[in-house]
């Protein structure tokens, strides 16, 4: 009993080696530590906090010559910019997501057979609170991660005019015509969202007031639901839906938040549609944006 819990609180490369089963050599990153805004609590948001990753990835042995050949081995870069990748890609809440994702990623690599990941947060109080991972090649990718490229939507912006107009079912029908995948973005209602002495707490406020107006507009057209992740936005990309984007999930989760706040939805609309990497942006009832996508606007007496 002594050994196992001695084992289980042991440097993943101390527990590679106990748990081996066949000859293999390992690569070890040891105690990288990165600033990062990370955890599922509210008091964790908007503050960066230290997080330190031990990986050990065991990979087959070198047959003949390695030659000096730094192209023949797997190079710790690779598990360090694992890690950056990762952390890049989002904002994340959980470290086994982030566990899982870090590991998943390095066994990609060619020469990777097993990976150990540990990582821990050190700011959460005067000890070290973390998890620790095994994954081998083979085992099943995270859910919605195959690699498969995603499509490319159409991003719509409607005015609050657009959405109130009697053109609207006709302005759908159009876009979606030609089956790209069509994903429509609203400002707040004409109400004033309620005020908040704090910033934090007022851009919460103020993402509901634009999740409170997708549902006015998907109420008005049955084929529209609204969606808040990307993996329900992939999905419903993938199965021909005509989605509304409820924000706050996506934004507040960004690695890369828009400099645009929901005051300014038009805008926002912008860094959602190149965050997509959308196919063109189309505002209705507005001047369309100059972006990195292509934009063009139509007028609310437009019928097309």
């Amino acid at each position: 009993m002594t050994d196992d819990i001695s084992l289980a609180f042991a440097h993943p490369a101390e527990r590679a080696a106990a748990s081996a089963t066949q000859p293999c050599d390992r690569i070890s990153l040891r105690d990288y530590t990165v600033e990062v805004e990370i955890g599922a609590f509210q008091q964790e948001r908007g503050h960066l906090q230290r997080v330190r990753f031990n990986v050990v990835v065991e990979v087959a042995p070198q047959t003949g010559e390695i030659d000096d050949d730094v192209d023949r081995i797997l190079s710790y870069d690779k598990v360090t910019e694992a890690i950056g990748a990762e952390l890049g890609e989002e904002r994340i809440n959980l470290l086994e997501t982030l566990a899982a994702r870090v590991a998943e990623r390095i066994l990609r690599e060619p020469q990777a057979l097993r990976v150990f990941v540990r990582i821990e947060k050190l700011d959460r109080g005067p000890f070290s609170l973390g998890v620790e991972i095994v994954r081998a090649k083979g085992e099943v990718a995270r859910k919605g991660q195959d690699h498969v490229q995603a499509p490319h939507p159409r991003v719509v912006f409607l005015t609050n005019e657009a959405i109130a107009s009697d053109r609207l079912a006709g302005w759908i029908d159009m876009l979606s015509a030609d089956k790209t995948p069509l994903i429509l973005c609203v400002g707040a209602a004409f109400a004033t969202p309620p005020s908040a002495s704090s910033a934090l707490a007022q851009r919460r406020i103020d993402l509901l007031a634009i999740e409170q107006n997708a549902w006015v507009l998907a109420a008005r057209d049955a084929r529209c639901i609204v969606v808040e992740t990307r993996t329900e936005l992939d999905w419903a990309m993938r199965n021909g839906e005509i989605t509304v984007w409820a924000p706050s999930k996506i934004v507040l989760d960004s690695a890369h938040r828009p400099s645009a706040g929901p005051r300014d939805p038009l805008a926002l609309a912008g860094w959602f549609a190149e965050e997509m990497k959308a196919a063109e942006l189309v505002v209705i009832g507005a001047e369309a944006p100059e972006l990195s996508v292509s934009c063009r606007s139509i007028p609310l007496g437009a019928a097309k």
